[in-house]
C-alpha cells in the first residue's frame, strides 16, 4: 500500500553519519513531534538529484525551515558513505539531514520504490517529498517516471 495524506509514517530506521561515524536513527526519532520536510531521490549523484533535487533544497533550507519546518531530510537507496560523500559534495552542511535506506526497506515500507533494474540500479526509491508533521504524512508529493516538479524544493515551500 502506498502511504497518502493523513497515514502515519511506517516504523522503521535509517544510518546517517555523525562525527562518532554511522549511527541509526528510527523513524520514530525522526518524525515524532516534529515538522519534517521528507525527500527521496533515485540515487545519490545521479544527473536530476545531483544537479536540481538536493541543490534545490540546499538553496531553499532557509526559507523552509522559517515555515516552521524541523528538520529537511533527504533519503536514497544509497549506503551511509555515499550519502554522507554527497552530502559533502553538494554542501549541505547541518541544512539536511542525508539518511541511507541501504536496502530500500524504508521505500518498500512507504510503498514508494521503484525498479531502477534497466539503468543498473536495482530497486530503488521513487522520487518524492512528503510533509510529515508529529509522524504523520500531510502532504505527499510523487513524481511521474521522469519527470521532477511536485518534489522540488520550490513546490514543498509553497505546500507548506
Amino acid at each position: 500500500m502506498t502511504i497518502k495524506a493523513g497515514d502515519k509514517m511506517p516504523e522503521g530506521s535509517f544510518t546517517h553519519m555523525t562525527k562518532d561515524g554511522p549511527q541509526k536513527i528510527t523513524a520514530e526519532q525522526l518524525f515524532a513531534g516534529k515538522t519534517v520536510v521528507f525527500f527521496s531521490v533515485p540515487g545519490a549523484f545521479t544527473p536530476t538529484c545531483d544537479a536540481k533535487h538536493l541543490p534545490g533544497f540546499v538553496e531553499l533550507a532557509d526559507k523552509i525551515k522559517a515555515k516552521g519546518v524541523d528538520t529537511i531530510a533527504c533519503t536514497a537507496v544509497n549506503d551511509v558513505f555515499v550519502m554522507n560523500a554527497w552530502g559533502k559534495h553538494g554542501g549541505v552542511g547541518d541544512k539536511i539531514l542525508m539518511l541511507a535506506d541501504g536496502n530500500g526497506t524504508y521505500a518498500k515500507a512507504l510503498g514508494l520504490e521503484m525498479d531502477g533494474s534497466k539503468f543498473g540500479m536495482g530497486t530503488r526509491g521513487q522520487r518524492f517529498a512528503l510533509i510529515v508533521r508529529n509522524g504523520v504524512a500531510t502532504q505527499v508529493d510523487v513524481e511521474k517516471p521522469g519527470e521532477f516538479k511536485v518534489s522540488a524544493a520550490d513546490y514543498v515551500l509553497n505546500q507548506l
